[in-house]
């Protein structure tokens, strides 16, 4: 018997229904910490490690750039600082037209090289006449001496007139003394007798003048010899004179006193130039460099320590030398006009103190200084403490 009554059909089975999307996503909160003191940044310990690392070397460069403890230079270093020399000015020591200039500038010269001519023809003429002077002044000389001759030749002739006298003197002296004696006998008058005395006392008269004429013969040969004196005189003020004269025509020719380089040559031919006009300059070859270091920085700073400067006209090339001295006072007490620290207020002004600087030999670029350059020394005090 069959069934009349159909299966029923299977049901479908539909999914669940989805739930609905979030519009958007909320942002996830921060995670509170349980004591409730806030939000707080992450912190890792290399962080912490980095920032202490940074503040620690920003701490050690301010006391490295003052120069205090742990940190002491061994070295001061000063932009103060000069390259020097002995420039010496080369001026005229007579005046006169110049003729020639046998120099250019900036040339190099050697010691004794001849740099410029002045017109020397007064000069010359100034020589001769010198020598003039000296042959007048030894021709008096010559007659001084023929003079001095003369007189003592005078001298002798009144020694002889003096003992002439002096023999006239005793004959009559002896005729007197007969004639007393005839007198007293009778034999002879009285106007002989008067005579004979005339004549003795004629004969003493002759005596006293013969000897006063060679007085006046040796004061004669005493006034040539002052006089020959005088003119020995006359004749060492003509040479010296003349002295002069070949001096002054020497210095028509001015020469280089010393090896260097010249400057600027500031004199033209035809030029009129008097003593002490500046015609150039002559830098010699030696060179130093005076550092004017405060007076801080001099306490480690002793004769002897190495040196190194840069220049700056080299392109700050480093040069290396060694301190030769340092000066006995700051440089305040050398100026002319003195500061005046005892009225007012009064404000504490570091002093600079120079130190100079040899410059080591055997540096080619040593040979490129001149005066007045400027350098950055510095001075290694690591052996001055």
């Amino acid at each position: 018997m069959t069934d009349d009554k159909k299966p029923a059909p299977a049901t479908e089975q539909t999914p669940p229904p989805a739930p609905p999307a979030p519009a958007e996503a909320a942002p996830a909160e921060p995670a509170q910490p349980q004591g409730g003191g806030g939000w707080r940044p992450d912190r890792s310990r290399s962080q912490i490690i980095l920032f202490s690392g940074l503040i620690l070397l920003g701490a050690l460069a301010v006391l490295y750039a003052w120069g205090l403890p742990p940190f002491r230079p061994d070295s001061q270093t000063t932009d103060n600082a000069y390259v020097r020399g002995q420039t010496t000015i080369i001026s005229p020591q007579v005046g006169g037209y110049v003729t020639q200039v046998l120099v250019q500038d900036f040339e190099r010269v050697a010691a004794g090289q001849i740099l410029v001519r002045i017109d020397d023809r007064i000069y010359r003429e100034r020589v001769a006449q010198g020598a003039a002077n000296i042959a007048a002044q030894n021709a008096s000389l010559s007659n001084s001496e023929q003079s001095e001759r003369s007189a003592e030749a005078q001298v002798r002739l009144q020694d002889a007139a003096v003992a002439n006298a002096g023999a006239q003197l005793q004959r009559a002296q002896a005729d007197m003394r007969r004639v007393n004696e005839l007198v007293d006998a009778g034999s002879v008058s009285l106007r002989e007798r008067d005579q004979t005395l005339a004549a003795l006392r004629q004969a003493e008269a002759a005596v006293r003048q013969a000897q006063a004429q060679r007085q006046i013969a040796l004061e004669q040969v005493r006034s040539v010899t002052v006089g020959r004196g005088g003119l020995k005189a006359g004749v060492q003020n003509a040479e010296a004179t003349r002295g002069l004269a070949d001096i002054d025509l020497e210095r028509t020719v001015i020469r280089a006193p010393r090896a260097g380089r010249l400057s600027e040559v500031a004199v033209r031919v035809g030029q009129l130039v008097n003593p002490g006009t500046q015609l150039m300059y002559l830098v010699p070859e030696t060179h130093w460099v005076v550092a004017n270091f405060k007076e801080a920085q001099t306490a480690s700073i002793r004769v002897g320590q190495k040196a190194h400067f840069r220049v700056d006209a080299l392109g700050g090339v480093e040069l290396k030398g060694t301190v030769e001295s340092v000066a006995p006072a700051a440089g305040s007490e050398f100026s002319i006009i003195k500061p005046d620290t005892g009225s007012g207020n009064f404000v504490k002004v570091p002093q600079r103190i120079a130190v100079r600087i040899r410059i080591d030999p055997g540096q080619p670029l040593a040979k490129r200084l001149g005066p007045g350059m400027s350098v950055i020394a510095t001075v290694d005090t690591d052996g001055g403490r």
